[in-house]
């Protein structure tokens, strides 16, 4: 359920339709649903955003490291 939800999130918003959101509040709280919405929004544009800086998951942690303690 909660990859179908993705799925709509991600790829085609026309798939939440009332039966998806029937099914997802027959096994999710409201919270719940919201968590998964904001999880799924959050971690795609991180990656979108990783993708226009031309880098890998890890590499700009790394950058942001190395440049923090060469100012120490």
């Amino acid at each position: 359920m909660a990859l179908r939800y993705t799925d709509a999130i991600l790829w085609n918003p026309a798939l939440a339709d009332d039966a998806l959101w029937t099914d997802l509040h027959a096994e999710f709280s409201e919270p719940e649903i919201v968590e998964i919405g904001f999880w799924a929004g959050f971690t795609s544009g991180g990656q979108r955003w990783l993708h226009t800086l031309h880098t890998k998951q890890g590499e700009l942690a790394d950058y942001m490291d190395e440049r923090s303690n060469s100012k120490k």
